[in-house]
Protein backbone atom coordinates (compact mmCIF):
# COMPACT_ATOMS: atom_id res chain seq x y z
CA UNK A 1 0.00 0.00 0.00
CA UNK A 2 1.26 3.46 -0.92
CA UNK A 3 0.49 5.53 2.16
CA UNK A 4 1.19 8.76 0.28
CA UNK A 5 -1.12 8.16 -2.67
CA UNK A 6 -4.23 10.38 -2.58
CA UNK A 7 -6.58 7.71 -3.93
CA UNK A 8 -5.27 4.99 -1.63
CA UNK A 9 -5.47 7.34 1.37
CA UNK A 10 -9.10 8.18 0.59
CA UNK A 11 -9.96 4.50 0.11
CA UNK A 12 -8.19 3.55 3.34
CA UNK A 13 -9.93 6.25 5.37
CA UNK A 14 -13.26 5.42 3.74
CA UNK A 15 -12.97 1.75 4.76
CA UNK A 16 -12.61 2.84 8.37
CA UNK A 17 -15.07 5.71 8.30
CA UNK A 18 -12.37 8.18 9.31
CA UNK A 19 -12.81 11.95 9.08
CA UNK A 20 -10.08 14.56 9.50
CA UNK A 21 -10.00 16.48 12.78
CA UNK A 22 -8.99 20.14 12.57
CA UNK A 23 -8.60 20.32 16.35
CA UNK A 24 -5.92 17.61 16.21
CA UNK A 25 -4.07 19.26 13.35
CA UNK A 26 -4.33 16.24 11.06
CA UNK A 27 -2.61 16.69 7.68
CA UNK A 28 -1.36 13.54 5.94
CA UNK A 29 1.71 13.50 3.68
CA UNK A 30 1.12 12.76 -0.01
CA UNK A 31 4.71 12.82 -1.28
CA UNK A 32 6.62 9.62 -0.38
CA UNK A 33 9.94 11.45 -0.68
CA UNK A 34 9.13 13.55 2.41
CA UNK A 35 8.73 10.79 5.05
CA UNK A 36 11.73 9.03 3.54
CA UNK A 37 13.81 12.20 3.89
CA UNK A 38 12.67 12.78 7.47
CA UNK A 39 13.44 9.21 8.50
CA UNK A 40 16.85 9.38 6.84
CA UNK A 41 17.61 12.71 8.54
CA UNK A 42 16.80 11.20 11.93
CA UNK A 43 19.84 8.93 11.69
CA UNK A 44 17.82 5.93 12.87
CA UNK A 45 19.40 2.50 12.36
CA UNK A 46 19.10 -0.98 13.80
CA UNK A 47 20.61 0.09 17.11
CA UNK A 48 17.88 2.68 17.72
CA UNK A 49 14.44 2.64 19.25
CA UNK A 50 12.35 5.45 17.79
CA UNK A 51 9.45 7.18 19.49
CA UNK A 52 7.02 8.69 16.99
CA UNK A 53 4.31 11.11 18.07
CA UNK A 54 1.10 11.31 16.05
CA UNK A 55 1.76 8.75 13.29
CA UNK A 56 -1.46 9.51 11.39
CA UNK A 57 -1.88 6.66 8.91
CA UNK A 58 1.80 5.73 9.17
CA UNK A 59 3.92 6.89 6.18
CA UNK A 60 6.77 8.09 8.41
CA UNK A 61 6.26 5.09 10.71
CA UNK A 62 6.80 2.73 7.79
CA UNK A 63 10.00 4.50 6.75
CA UNK A 64 11.31 4.40 10.31
CA UNK A 65 10.40 0.72 10.66
CA UNK A 66 12.66 -0.08 7.70
CA UNK A 67 15.60 1.58 9.44
CA UNK A 68 15.21 1.30 13.23
CA UNK A 69 15.34 -1.65 15.58
CA UNK A 70 11.90 -0.75 16.93
CA UNK A 71 9.33 2.02 16.48
CA UNK A 72 6.80 2.97 19.15
CA UNK A 73 4.15 5.35 17.81
CA UNK A 74 1.92 7.21 20.27
CA UNK A 75 -1.47 8.12 18.78
CA UNK A 76 -4.07 10.23 20.56
CA UNK A 77 -6.90 9.80 18.05
CA UNK A 78 -8.48 6.42 18.70
CA UNK A 79 -10.27 6.60 15.35
CA UNK A 80 -6.86 6.06 13.74
CA UNK A 81 -6.03 2.89 15.68
CA UNK A 82 -7.83 0.47 13.31
CA UNK A 83 -6.31 2.33 10.35
CA UNK A 84 -2.82 1.87 11.80
CA UNK A 85 -3.54 -1.77 12.59
CA UNK A 86 -4.03 -2.27 8.85
CA UNK A 87 -1.18 -0.10 7.54
CA UNK A 88 1.42 -1.28 10.05
CA UNK A 89 0.59 -4.99 9.76
CA UNK A 90 3.66 -5.64 7.53
CA UNK A 91 6.03 -4.24 10.19
CA UNK A 92 6.52 -6.51 13.24
CA UNK A 93 8.90 -3.98 14.84
CA UNK A 94 6.18 -1.31 15.11
CA UNK A 95 4.04 -0.92 18.24
CA UNK A 96 1.15 1.53 18.43
CA UNK A 97 0.52 3.00 21.89
CA UNK A 98 -2.81 4.80 22.35
CA UNK A 99 -2.53 7.89 24.51
CA UNK A 100 -1.54 11.51 25.00
CA UNK A 101 2.23 11.96 24.81
CA UNK A 102 2.02 14.96 27.15
CA UNK A 103 0.61 12.71 29.89
CA UNK A 104 2.97 9.76 29.46
CA UNK A 105 6.13 9.07 31.48
CA UNK A 106 8.49 8.98 28.50
CA UNK A 107 11.54 7.80 30.46
CA UNK A 108 9.56 4.79 31.69
CA UNK A 109 8.11 4.19 28.23
CA UNK A 110 11.55 4.21 26.61
CA UNK A 111 13.02 1.94 29.29
CA UNK A 112 10.16 -0.55 28.85
CA UNK A 113 9.92 -0.55 25.06
CA UNK A 114 13.48 -0.01 23.85
CA UNK A 115 15.56 -2.14 26.27
CA UNK A 116 19.13 -2.12 24.89
CA UNK A 117 18.30 0.21 22.00
CA UNK A 118 19.29 3.89 21.86
CA UNK A 119 16.11 5.98 22.26
CA UNK A 120 15.42 8.80 19.82
CA UNK A 121 12.40 10.72 18.55
CA UNK A 122 11.17 11.31 15.00
CA UNK A 123 7.76 12.82 14.36
CA UNK A 124 5.51 15.09 12.35
CA UNK A 125 4.21 17.17 15.26
CA UNK A 126 0.78 18.80 15.26
CA UNK A 127 1.36 22.56 15.26
CA UNK A 128 -0.82 23.17 18.33
CA UNK A 129 1.35 21.08 20.67
CA UNK A 130 4.82 21.83 19.28
CA UNK A 131 6.16 23.81 22.23
CA UNK A 132 4.90 21.61 25.10
CA UNK A 133 6.04 18.45 23.32
CA UNK A 134 9.52 19.82 22.55
CA UNK A 135 9.83 21.08 26.12
CA UNK A 136 8.98 17.62 27.46
CA UNK A 137 11.38 15.92 25.05
CA UNK A 138 14.19 18.32 25.96
CA UNK A 139 13.69 17.46 29.62
CA UNK A 140 13.58 13.70 28.94
CA UNK A 141 17.27 12.88 29.08
CA UNK A 142 17.07 9.41 27.55
CA UNK A 143 16.40 10.75 24.04
CA UNK A 144 19.71 11.50 22.35
CA UNK A 145 18.22 13.06 19.22
CA UNK A 146 14.88 14.57 18.23
CA UNK A 147 13.93 15.08 14.57
CA UNK A 148 10.60 16.79 13.99
CA UNK A 149 8.55 18.46 11.29
CA UNK A 150 6.90 21.62 12.62
CA UNK A 151 5.74 25.00 11.36
CA UNK A 152 8.55 26.71 9.44
CA UNK A 153 8.45 29.97 11.41
CA UNK A 154 8.78 28.06 14.68
CA UNK A 155 11.69 25.98 13.37
CA UNK A 156 13.44 29.15 12.22
CA UNK A 157 13.14 30.68 15.70
CA UNK A 158 14.30 27.53 17.47
CA UNK A 159 17.35 27.23 15.23
CA UNK A 160 18.18 30.94 15.19
CA UNK A 161 21.66 32.02 16.24
CA UNK A 162 21.79 33.25 19.81
CA UNK A 163 21.72 37.04 20.02
CA UNK A 164 20.49 37.41 16.43
CA UNK A 165 17.15 38.86 17.50
CA UNK A 166 15.29 36.03 15.73
CA UNK A 167 14.90 33.62 18.65
CA UNK A 168 13.04 33.74 21.94
CA UNK A 169 13.11 32.41 25.48
CA UNK A 170 12.13 28.93 24.34
CA UNK A 171 14.86 28.96 21.68
CA UNK A 172 17.43 29.50 24.44
CA UNK A 173 15.76 26.89 26.67
CA UNK A 174 16.08 24.32 23.89
CA UNK A 175 19.61 25.33 22.86
CA UNK A 176 20.75 25.15 26.49
CA UNK A 177 20.17 21.39 26.36
CA UNK A 178 20.41 20.55 22.67
CA UNK A 179 22.16 21.58 19.47
CA UNK A 180 19.52 22.57 16.93
CA UNK A 181 19.79 22.31 13.14
CA UNK A 182 17.34 23.51 10.48
CA UNK A 183 17.16 20.88 7.73
CA UNK A 184 14.60 21.51 4.98
CA UNK A 185 11.18 22.97 4.12
CA UNK A 186 8.02 21.02 3.32
CA UNK A 187 5.46 23.08 1.35
CA UNK A 188 1.67 22.85 1.96
CA UNK A 189 0.98 20.96 -1.27
CA UNK A 190 2.79 17.93 0.17
CA UNK A 191 -0.17 17.33 2.54
CA UNK A 192 -3.80 16.24 2.43
CA UNK A 193 -5.55 18.47 3.32
CA UNK A 194 -2.94 21.19 2.71
CA UNK A 195 -2.18 23.36 5.77
CA UNK A 196 -2.15 27.15 5.46
CA UNK A 197 1.54 27.41 6.34
CA UNK A 198 4.84 25.90 5.23
CA UNK A 199 6.39 23.22 7.42
CA UNK A 200 10.07 22.52 8.10
CA UNK A 201 12.16 19.70 9.51
CA UNK A 202 14.65 20.37 12.29
CA UNK A 203 16.93 18.09 14.28
CA UNK A 204 18.03 18.48 17.89
CA UNK A 205 20.97 16.53 19.32
CA UNK A 206 21.36 16.41 23.09
CA UNK A 207 24.48 18.02 24.47
CA UNK A 208 26.71 15.97 26.78
CA UNK A 209 26.61 18.99 29.11
CA UNK A 210 24.38 22.09 29.08
CA UNK A 211 25.65 24.84 26.80
CA UNK A 212 26.60 27.01 29.80
CA UNK A 213 27.32 26.34 33.46
CA UNK A 214 25.03 28.09 35.95
CA UNK A 215 24.88 27.90 39.73
CA UNK A 216 21.08 28.15 39.93
CA UNK A 217 19.31 26.82 36.87
CA UNK A 218 15.86 27.88 38.06
CA UNK A 219 16.94 31.50 38.55
CA UNK A 220 18.87 31.44 35.28
CA UNK A 221 15.73 30.53 33.36
CA UNK A 222 13.70 33.09 35.30
CA UNK A 223 16.12 35.64 33.89
CA UNK A 224 15.90 34.22 30.37
CA UNK A 225 12.09 34.22 30.42
CA UNK A 226 12.12 37.66 32.04
CA UNK A 227 14.34 38.96 29.29
CA UNK A 228 11.53 38.33 26.80
CA UNK A 229 8.63 39.29 29.07
CA UNK A 230 8.34 42.74 27.53
CA UNK A 231 9.83 41.93 24.15
CA UNK A 232 9.65 45.46 22.74
CA UNK A 233 11.10 47.01 25.88
CA UNK A 234 14.76 47.25 26.86
CA UNK A 235 16.09 44.43 29.01
CA UNK A 236 16.39 46.58 32.15
CA UNK A 237 12.65 47.28 32.10
CA UNK A 238 11.71 43.72 31.23
CA UNK A 239 13.85 42.08 33.92
CA UNK A 240 12.90 44.51 36.67
CA UNK A 241 9.24 43.63 35.94
CA UNK A 242 9.96 39.91 35.89
CA UNK A 243 12.16 39.70 39.01
CA UNK A 244 10.43 40.96 42.16
CA UNK A 245 12.94 42.35 44.63
CA UNK A 246 15.40 43.49 41.97
CA UNK A 247 15.13 47.11 40.89
CA UNK A 248 15.67 48.60 37.47
CA UNK A 249 18.77 50.34 38.79
CA UNK A 250 20.21 47.03 39.98
CA UNK A 251 19.54 45.47 36.58
CA UNK A 252 21.33 48.40 34.96
CA UNK A 253 24.29 47.86 37.29
CA UNK A 254 24.41 44.18 36.34
CA UNK A 255 24.24 45.02 32.63
CA UNK A 256 27.14 47.43 33.01
CA UNK A 257 29.16 44.79 34.91
CA UNK A 258 28.59 42.41 31.97
CA UNK A 259 29.72 45.05 29.49
CA UNK A 260 26.25 45.21 27.90
CA UNK A 261 24.64 48.44 26.62
CA UNK A 262 22.04 50.03 28.89
CA UNK A 263 19.45 49.88 26.10
CA UNK A 264 20.07 46.26 25.07
CA UNK A 265 17.04 44.01 24.48
CA UNK A 266 16.79 40.43 25.72
CA UNK A 267 16.72 39.02 22.20
CA UNK A 268 20.30 40.23 21.70
CA UNK A 269 21.79 38.15 24.52
CA UNK A 270 23.43 34.75 24.14
CA UNK A 271 23.20 31.96 26.69
CA UNK A 272 26.64 32.90 27.99
CA UNK A 273 25.56 36.51 28.50
CA UNK A 274 22.37 35.49 30.27
CA UNK A 275 24.41 33.14 32.48
CA UNK A 276 26.78 35.94 33.52
CA UNK A 277 23.91 38.37 34.02
CA UNK A 278 21.91 35.93 36.16
CA UNK A 279 24.97 35.26 38.32
CA UNK A 280 25.32 38.97 39.09
CA UNK A 281 21.59 39.54 39.57
CA UNK A 282 21.36 36.64 42.00
CA UNK A 283 23.59 38.54 44.42
CA UNK A 284 20.91 41.21 44.79
CA UNK A 285 18.54 38.60 46.19
CA UNK A 286 20.76 37.85 49.17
Amino acid sequence: MNLCDRDEIRALLGRHGFHFSKSMGQNFLIDPAVPAAIAEASGADGSCGVLEIGPGIGPLTAELAQRAGKVVAVELDRALLPVLAETMAPFPNVEIVPGDVLKLDLNSLAAEKFASLTPMVCANLPYNITTPVLEKLALTDCFRAVTVMIQREVAQRLCASQGSGQGGAFSLFLQYRMETEYLFDVPPEKFLPPPKVTSAVMRCVRRDQPAVTVADEDFFFRCVRGGFLLRRKILANSLSSALPGISRQQVQQALAACGLPADVRGERLTLEEFARLSEILSKFLI
